[in-house]
């Protein structure tokens, strides 16, 4: 089912089930990650690998110091980039499913810089999942008439802008996957490291 209708999809979310939604970047997949339930079909919807974490998605930065440890050198590059397109990895709290991590002690978190997204998250009451809306290595939709998986509903956001985000790693202070803000996150990366 494909609508704009964020509260049905929140609804959806509280019940286990799973909503693609739009980000700034691409389309992502949503379930409460709290849900073994949801985990366990969003790796199914995905074909991915258990041994593939999948980062969550947060609506604030409350939210996200709850799943995460948060230094003052961490809250500082978080600050300068969120809310936007970056994923940041970060040690996660007890509270965070192995199952989500892989068994990792590190979570990738995500706070995008988009109003349906941030909505959705608040009305679902938890935080979401947050990986692409396409079967693993596959080309990650950037409008609702790419998306070829299966969920419960679909909010169309009209399109993204189809880069996916920097996947940057802050207890190591490295870049995992180029994206957006590339080059910006590059540069204060190597400023933490000074």
């Amino acid at each position: 089912m494909i609508g704009k209708d964020i509260k049905k999809a929140s609804d959806i979310i509280k019940k286990d089930g799973i909503v693609v939604y739009p980000t700034e970047t691409v389309y992502g997949i949503g379930g409460n990650i709290f849900s073994n339930i949801a985990l366990e079909n969003v790796f199914k919807i995905k074909r991915r690998d258990k041994d593939k974490p999948v980062s969550v998605a947060v609506s604030d930065f409350g939210v996200m110091k709850d799943l995460v440890y948060i230094g003052e050198r961490e809250k500082r590059f978080i600050e300068m980039f969120l809310p936007g397109p970056i994923t940041v990895v970060l040690k996660k709290k007890e509270k965070v499913p192995d199952m989500l991590t892989s068994g990792s002690e590190l979570v990738g978190i995500r706070f995008p810089d988009h109003e349906t997204t941030i909505k959705l998250i608040q009305l679902a009451g938890v935080p979401i999942t947050s990986t692409s809306a396409n079967i693993s290595g596959e080309v990650p939709p950037q409008s609702v008439d790419q998306i070829k998986i299966n969920a419960d509903y679909i909010i169309d956001g009209g399109d993204c802008s189809g880069e996916p985000s920097t996947v940057v790693d802050l207890v190591h202070l490295k870049i995992l996957r180029k994206g957006a803000k590339y080059e910006e996150v590059k540069a204060a990366i190597e400023k933490m490291k000074k």
